[in-house]
């Protein structure tokens, strides 16, 4: 603790103060300039944040096709099939007739297997359905592709083993769904998967399974009326009859869904008379291709027009960042505002964002090489508001009519690869230039989670940092040597006032 002016009555803390107030000045511009550049990282990394979007909403709805083989399927017979596109280019249309539909084979047990009103949750032992735990049984049945399944899934128990833990088990790990009917006491056992295998069995139990009190497997099971078998789908495809073990099928990339047979065979496999056909055609879905381009248009448009408003931001030289000093003499509104003109104009006419956007408006021009038609062949143009710098304008009803001739060359015009720029197609060459200034952006604003030293305005920092340090220690030492000079100032006074008492007592006394 520093008292001052107790020899010569002067305020030595408010003159020491004001006069490293004037040696501070210095620092508190490296301190503004360094806050001025914090602000400029934050806004090129949100520059850059954007861009991201930009280039991954860009691959995601321009590039890849599933945008642009978005189709609508007409069916004469909705209610008996579905039929939607899953991977398709191209349009196909055709007839159906649908004999049998796929079914799952079932099996039940031959008696009840514990009353109805038995607790599930209690031992095999206690219920009284076994005396002695076996230690495993097996499951086989036809798995998704068809096919039996040799391997099975291995149901273990042990004297914990209740009736539910092991349907619980059937039902989460295998191929087959188990319910316990508490009605008749008995278990029914359905294969997860439609259709049949060709030597007649859809499910089978090895091993010890006697306890659940079903046949060895549902080909022996239906014969004694307590299953049934597995059943493919069987229909007629533009003449062609055939198989399926699922009633849901992919044929030249759509996906086919039967409802119901329409069209019967008698038992020499012939159509019954009074046939149904049903007649299907796709086209392309314009509405969501459309959708897709606007949004692709509105997006760019957006961040050029946000770009375009970040490099012509104004500059407010005069209004600089606020030091603690000055926040603490100032309302809070007023800081608010103060600060919103000293972040403005962080950059104003930056060369990268400027070449960027000079780059996109180029790569949205001309031709792409062995695509017949341009932007504005499909209804696409450049504004002719030169204020709106270069946004995109769509002709809906152009577009639409394009898409409807064909939608593949539009998804050509855009996502098309190629070797050279003029061989790209125009979202391509448009990410290239984004992710372009990503790269740039990055060597010289960084990321979240870059080390200083490895970017531009970060090396920036240190060195601020730096000179604010060395700064801080040159004020502390001058205010160090300014105090120990008052008070060397003070002990002077001190001592010429004890001196010139003396002479005063010397004299008054001699008198």
């Amino acid at each position: 603790m520093r008292i001052g002016g107790l020899a010569t009555g002067m305020d030595t803390e408010s003159i020491i103060r004001d006069m490293m107030a004037a040696q501070r000045l210095p620092l508190d511009k490296i301190t503004q300039k360094k806050q001025y550049l914090e602000w400029q990282l934050d806004d090129y990394r949100s520059i850059n944040r954007n861009l991201f979007d930009f280039s991954q909403n860009t691959f995601s709805n321009m590039i890849l096709s599933n945008s642009f083989t978005a189709k609508t399927v007409s069916v004469s017979a909705p209610d008996d099939v579905s039929i939607r596109n899953i991977s398709s280019t191209s349009d196909f249309s055709g007839s159906l007739q649908i004999h049998q539909l796929a079914k799952n084979a079932t099996m039940q047990s031959s008696d009840r297997i514990v009353s109805s009103n038995a607790d599930l949750s209690k031992s095999l032992k206690e219920l009284d359905i076994i005396r002695t735990v076996p230690s495993s049984f097996t499951i086989k049945a036809i798995n998704a592709e068809g096919e039996f399944d040799e391997g099975g899934y291995e149901v273990k128990l042990d004297a914990n083993s209740t009736l539910k833990s092991v349907l619980d088990d059937i039902n989460e790990n295998s191929d087959v769904s188990a319910y316990f009917d508490s009605f008749t006491g008995k278990i029914a056992f359905t294969a997860k998967n439609s259709g049949k295998v060709e030597e007649g069995k859809e499910i089978e139990f090895s091993g010890n399974y006697t306890f659940l009190k079903v046949e060895k497997d549902n080909r022996v099971a239906a014969d004694k009326s307590r299953g049934t078998k597995g059943a493919n789908a069987e229909f007629t495809f533009n003449g062609l009859k055939t198989e399926r073990s699922s009633n849901i099928f992919q044929i030249n990339g759509f996906e086919i869904n039967l409802k119901q047979a329409t069209t019967p065979l008698d038992k020499d496999g012939v159509p019954i008379s009074g046939e149904k056909t049903i007649t299907f055609s796709s086209a392309p879905d314009t509405d969501k291709i459309l959708e897709t381009v606007v949004k692709f248009v509105d997006d760019y448009n957006k961040l050029i027009e946000d770009l375009n408003a970040k490099i012509r931001e104004p500059k407010y030289r005069d209004f600089h960042p606020l030091s603690t000093e000055q926040k603490s003499e100032m309302k809070e509104k007023e800081i608010e505002l103060w600060e919103e003109k000293a972040m403005s104009g962080t950059l104003r006419n930056d060369p990268i964002i400027s070449s960027m956007l000079s780059k996109m408006r180029t790569a949205l021009m001309g031709k792409v090489e062995g695509v017949d038609i341009t932007l504005s062949d499909i209804g696409i143009t450049t504004s002719k508001d030169y204020l709106e710098n270069g946004k995109l304008v769509i002709d809906e009803d152009k577009l639409r009519e394009a898409i409807s001739e064909d939608p593949n060359k539009i998804h050509e015009l855009f996502s098309k690869s190629g070797e050279t720029d003029e061989g790209k197609g125009l979202a391509r060459r448009l990410r290239e230039a984004v992710e372009d200034t990503q790269k740039l952006i990055s060597a010289r604003a960084g990321k979240a989670n870059s080390v200083n030293d490895t970017f531009a305005l970060g090396r920036n920092l240190n060195d601020m940092d730096k000179q604010i340090e060395r700064f801080q220690s040159r004020l502390e030492m001058t205010e160090s040597r300014l105090w120990k000079q008052f008070t060397a100032m003070e002990m002077a006074i001190q001592r010429a006032n004890a001196q010139s008492a003396q002479l005063m007592g010397a004299f008054g006394g001699g008198m």
